[in-house]
């Protein structure tokens, strides 16, 4: 019966249902994800307390991976080695982590392959700076320990984090039932964030993402997840994000310099060949790695040939590679009560600056308490030195002092110690003077102390310094910039582009269509009501439209993009942010390399190539600097950039042809030089260019209108008004000096 006694005897299927939910809350608490006040797992925790404990800090010399490891499965955490080495080698790598908790030394792995580091024998580490924000409070009362496994030590169970640690390096990881996915994000905007909703509790989600834009991952792969999506991630806690590799034409080559997040260089590489193989690609001739330890990511694909659109090839490669990849984001977190939990964005900060909030809250109490017991110890050493001879003589006579000065002087026993132990060298004057400034620097400290004890506005403030401090001494710019794009579509080759004759049309209030062939009258389009002709382009459809709005900002879509001329377009606001108060002005399109003369009516100008007139943004690119009040001119090609001649036209009449030569070539934009001399006067009282022409050289001519009357210059009569640039010009005759606008006709 006795042995009987020992045993429970319950039904299988209870027994079966209770092992599993203890396991699955094991694996979900002391596992898998993470705690929301210092944003680590057990395991991760163990290896930075364990390197500290071994003073393995940033300013000391590093040691062997094997040593760390070994004290963490040997003190607090009996599991595996390899598994507990690969999360000691994730935090150190920074292409993994964003704020790598730990600097090595050795292989830790490459971009390439993260999980080809060496073995712990052969690598050292030690903890980065950035750890000291985990750790600089440890041993200020801050935190709880509790026994390890064996009850041997005493782990702490969770590190004073300074910052919201949970949200800078991310985590993963899959429980039973629950799994996380937590994007690495810009220690800068979560500390602006924190500060915003210190000073402002009521602060909404939508408030909080005017700081935090995004995750900002190790690598500098745009983001091109709306931010309309990324705003309703951080109020659900749960979405996805989008990122897209970075890339770049080079002499008629794509160099791919940045890839999403933990993508693999060679994986992309052995993707885009098998379509090469496939015949899947044709449009792209051969490709190849270039990354070295100067560019760590320098992948170039070459085009078959020039007519290429690189564009349209690098969207169907989005779409059909890991160019562009889509993370799942799962904001699933321990919380201060225990309990996993899947938290929007600011329930997290709020509950992190609760337990920072906590943690000042002990740090500052630790410290009074440090203050109390000194200044206890100095009030009895003070005594004893107003009654110096009364206790030397009490010392020197009695068997028991102890209990005689405690009773003498009304002194607590640990006041008592204290005096019996001091040496008599600190009897001098010059040590009760020190005692004396000792006592009213700690008194100071214990009000200031108190007066932020006592007051919550006081510990916000507090709280905010330390933030703002941190921010500043580890915080960086923004690695992941946020383009908002549209997701990439794969294209197959019946579905290119036929190249046809396009004539682009842009309205005096921004609506821009496209009409096929160059036979088109753009004047005679039919137009909104108020709305008319501003400028047109000819080219093909296989062509980049490049616009200029009135503040000499560029923006560039793809012709065959735009909307039919059968109707009345759409606004160019839909697809660009151009400044509040910008018009758009000018239109060009033609080849990259073709060159053209961009300039304002205040004449000054530049040649550039159309390229440069080309960007991906949004909110478009500088390419032309101008004067208030100045006006972009329609710009004008230049076919030979040695032999062409440049001819300027002012609404007063002044005319002056020049060598285009004389221009300079801007690759980045700028102001230009000066194309024409109108006086300063002159331009007060409103004489401007009134258009620019490019004329081949022995056979060009132009046609200049005013009002009603019309002339046309043949080469031989553009000859008289030919000079240098920045001339005054020639004066039309008259009845033509209010010119109004300038075509090339010949």
């Amino acid at each position: 019966m006795s042995l009987q006694s020992n045993f429970e005897q319950i039904p299988l299927k209870e027994y079966a249902e209770r092992a599993y939910l203890d396991y699955s809350m094991y694996v979900v608490l002391d596992r898998a994800l993470p705690f929301v006040g210092d944003g680590l797992k057990p395991v991760q925790r163990r290896i930075v307390y364990a390197m500290s404990e071994l003073g393995l800090a940033s300013t000391a010399k590093p040691r062997k991976s094997a040593l760390t490891i070994g004290e963490v499965l040997g003190k607090y955490h009996p599991h595996g080695d390899s598994a507990c080495y690969e999360a000691m080698v994730l935090m150190t790598q920074p292409f993994s982590y964003r704020y790598p908790l730990i600097e090595g030394q050795g292989n830790f792995g490459s971009p390439d392959d993260p999980k080809s580091f060496a073995a712990m024998r052969y690598t050292e580490a030690k903890l980065a700076p950035i750890a000291a924000l985990l750790l600089e409070e440890l041993g200020q009362g801050t935190v709880d320990f509790s026994p390890n496994y064996d009850g041997s030590q005493e782990e702490p169970s969770w590190l004073p984090s300074r910052v919201p640690h949970v949200l800078l390096n991310g985590s993963m990881g899959i429980a039973v039932g629950m799994a996380t996915d937590i994007p690495p994000h810009n220690l800068r905007e979560i500390a602006s964030a924190c500060i915003r909703l210190l000073e402002d509790p009521d602060a909404t989600v939508r408030d909080l993402c005017e700081h935090v834009q995004g995750p900002d991952y190790p690598t500098r792969a745009e983001i091109i997840t709306p931010k309309a999506e990324l705003q309703a991630l951080y109020e659900n806690g749960t979405g996805s994000v989008r990122a897209r590799a970075v890339y770049a034409k080079e002499d008629g080559n794509v160099v791919i310099t940045a890839l999403p997040y933990q993508v693999s260089p060679s994986k992309i590489l052995e993707q885009i060949a098998a379509q090469i193989r496939a015949k899947k690609l044709p449009m792209l001739e051969d490709l190849r790695d270039e990354s070295d330890h100067q560019n760590p990511i320098r992948l170039v694909l070459i085009p078959r040939s020039n007519r290429v659109d690189a564009d349209e090839m690098m969207q169907h490669l989005f779409a059909t590679t890991d160019l562009e990849k889509s993370y799942r984001v799962n904001l699933n977190i321990i919380g201060l009560d225990g309990r996993p939990q899947v938290k929007n964005l600011k329930q997290i900060l709020n509950e992190w600056l609760r337990f920072r909030s906590d943690t000042v809250t002990r740090r500052l109490n630790h410290r009074l308490a440090k203050l109390e017991r000194r200044l206890h110890l100095l009030e009895g050493l003070r005594v004893a030195y107003l009654n110096l001879d009364e206790v030397i003589r009490i010392i020197r006579t009695e068997e028991e002092p102890k209990p005689v000065l405690m009773a003498r002087f009304r002194l607590s026993e640990e006041q008592a110690d204290y005096i019996l132990e001091t040496r008599l060298r600190q009897l001098a004057r010059l040590e009760e003077m020190k005692i004396n400034a000792e006592r009213d620097q700690l008194e100071e400290e214990r009000a200031r102390i108190n007066v932020i004890l006592n007051s919550k506005q006081r510990l916000k403030t507090l709280i905010k310094d330390e933030l703002k401090e941190d921010a500043k001494k580890f915080g960086d710019d923004r690695r992941s910039p946020i383009v908002e794009r549209q997701v990439a579509q794969a294209l197959d080759e019946a579905a290119l582009v036929a190249s046809e004759p396009t004539t682009v049309v842009l309205s005096q209030k921004g609506w821009i269509r496209a009409a096929k062939g160059h036979d088109v009258d753009p004047a005679g389009l039919s137009y909104r009501e108020g709305d008319a002709l501003q400028a047109f382009a000819r080219g093909r459809t296989t062509q980049q439209v490049a616009f200029v709005d009135s503040t000499g900002r560029s923006y560039s879509t793809p012709a065959h993009s735009l909307p039919s001329a059968r109707g009345n377009g759409e606004p160019l606001t839909g697809r660009f942010a151009p400044p509040a108060g910008a018009r758009f002005e000018a239109v060009a399109m033609a080849d990259a390399d073709t060159r053209l003369v961009l300039a304002s009516d205040f004449g000054y100008g530049f040649v550039t190539r159309f390229a440069n007139l080309v960007g991906n943004k949004k909110a478009g690119k500088q390419i032309l600097n101008i004067d208030d009040n100045a006006r972009v001119l329609a710009p004008a090609y230049v076919a030979d950039a040695a032999r062409d001649r440049i001819v300027v036209v002012t609404n007063a009449g002044h005319l002056l042809m020049f060598s285009v030569a004389e221009l300079p070539e801007l690759e980045n934009g700028g102001k230009g030089n000066k194309l024409i001399e109108i006086p300063k006067a002159k331009l007060g009282e409103g004489e401007r260019v009134a258009g620019i022409s490019v004329v081949a050289e022995g056979k060009g001519e132009v046609t200049l209108y005013a009002g009603a009357r019309k002339l046309t210059l043949r080469w031989a009569d553009l000859v008289e008004y030919g000079g240098n640039r920045a001339g005054r010009g020639g004066l039309l005759p008259r009845g033509l000096q209010r010119v109004e606008r300038i075509e090339t006709t010949g």
